[in-house]
């Protein structure tokens, strides 16, 4: 665990920076397109990411470890053949904050997490989610006092940086938690190993990367409230359309849906990033996509958690419902309905895995995926009532749109 949270800050530390080498050698009219296809890849290889995993394990589990050091010489090797942009701005790390926010993101996440095992009733259940949004406005109030903060609270001043990394955070607790649920939806409900499971992930890949470049240059050409409106709209439809093919057991017929989700999400995705940054002058943009990253992983740090304890508290229903018409104890059908959703006791033979079960774990599912369709809905609602019309203007202290007040929406760079 010690050795995965140095993983973590390892990625923390790296995809902001990457992202803002992309953005500072990149003009704002061609920023689009080349974020588009920044994300792309990313998203491409966060699809590819389970599909190679399901081969890797079949060898040993270590591998999916193993896999990330070649990656990681190669793309050593590419940075030093690129030599970026290296511009230093030297600042105190602001010690007080991090413990905020880390104890405040932990706290919170760690409530939603837990409800599933511990149950609602839990007091401490209510504590730590309580407990963490506490801790997450001080932090607020900390930073805004701070000479030199973690994070600059002060950027959420700018409409459109908030408004965008609102729509960020609801749109991460669906995307991410999509390619976990559908891999273990294809393993245990369809029964299909590894391999073949993480084909739907695939899937909902190429609708992702063929979509996110479409996205970029709608934004180049348009703005970002266009694609990322109708991105969030083709996302809900796609993800309410495959829950509703997902207790079929036949992966053939949820396809043209996956894609379409997947499509959505590309439209989007991107696109609400990159108008999040822009929003930052030259002298802020590693700083804000720090932000976004954060905003980015704390939704889907929550959307893992949620989702999570809908899909084991509803197989857990449906399974005691099952083993009780089969004539089981009820307190009996409860305990081995825990045990069971919990994915304990079997003998890992996915062959094996009785029709029932199957049939049971594809309405839980069901429930996640039409919770993903409410999640990009109310992201698209969102984006429809707070994302304002027009190309954003290249302006030297910070981004602004074509016709609004420049002092409606400025974020100014900090001394």
């Amino acid at each position: 665990m010690a050795f995965r949270a140095l993983q973590g800050l390892g990625g923390a530390i790296m995809f902001p920076a990457a992202i803002a080498i992309v953005v500072v050698t990149f003009d704002l009219r061609s920023r689009g397109r080349a974020l588009a296809l920044f994300f792309g890849i990313a998203g491409g290889l966060t699809a590819i990411g389970p599909i190679a995993g399901g081969f890797l394990i079949e060898w040993t589990w270590r591998a999916i470890f193993w896999i990330n050091i070649p990656v990681a010489l190669i793309a050593l090797a590419l940075i030093a053949i690129s030599r970026p942009p290296d511009e230093a701005r030297p600042a105190p790390l602001d010690y007080r904050g991090l413990v905020l926010i880390v104890a405040g993101v932990g706290l919170s996440v760690f409530g939603f997490q837990q409800s599933a095992l511990w149950g609602w009733g839990n007091p401490a259940i209510w504590v730590s989610i309580a407990a963490g949004v506490v801790l997450l406005v001080v932090f607020y109030f900390v930073e805004r006092r701070t000479e030199s903060p973690l994070i600059n609270v002060r950027i959420f001043e700018n409409r459109t940086f908030l408004v965008e990394n609102i729509i960020l955070g609801i749109a991460m607790m669906a995307f991410i938690p999509v390619f976990f649920f559908a891999a273990i939806y294809g393993q245990i409900a369809l029964a299909e190993k590894a391999t073949q499971s993480s084909l739907l992930i695939l899937y909902f890949f190429l609708g992702f990367v063929v979509c996110a470049q479409i996205g970029g240059r709608m934004l180049d050409r348009i703005g970002a409230k266009r694609p990322v409106v109708l991105g969030c709209a083709l996302a809900a439809v796609g993800f309410g359309l495959w829950a509703g093919k997902v207790t079929d057991l036949h992966a053939g017929a949820q396809i043209i849906y996956i894609v379409i989700a997947g499509a959505g999400m590309g439209l989007m995705l991107g696109q609400a990033n990159t108008d999040a940054i822009n929003r930052a002058s030259r002298y802020s943009y590693g700083e804000a996509t720090g932000i976004t990253q954060t905003v980015r992983n704390y939704g889907a740090s929550l959307g893992f958690a949620i989702l999570g304890t809908i899909l084991i508290t509803e197989f857990r229903s449906r399974i005691t419902s099952s083993l009780t018409a089969q004539g089981l104890p009820g307190p009996a059908a409860s305990a081995q309905a825990a045990k069971i959703a919990q994915l304990r006791g079997g003998s890992g033979n996915i062959a094996s895995i009785p029709q029932f079960i199957r049939a049971d774990f594809a309405a839980a599912t069901r429930e996640v995926l039409y919770g993903m369709c409410v999640i990009m809905a109310v992201a698209g609602f969102v984006a429809l009532r707070g994302l304002k019309r027009g190309v954003q203007e290249d302006t030297e202290g910070a981004g602004q749109f074509a016709g609004e007040d420049p002092e409606a929406d400025l974020y100014p760079a900090p001394s």
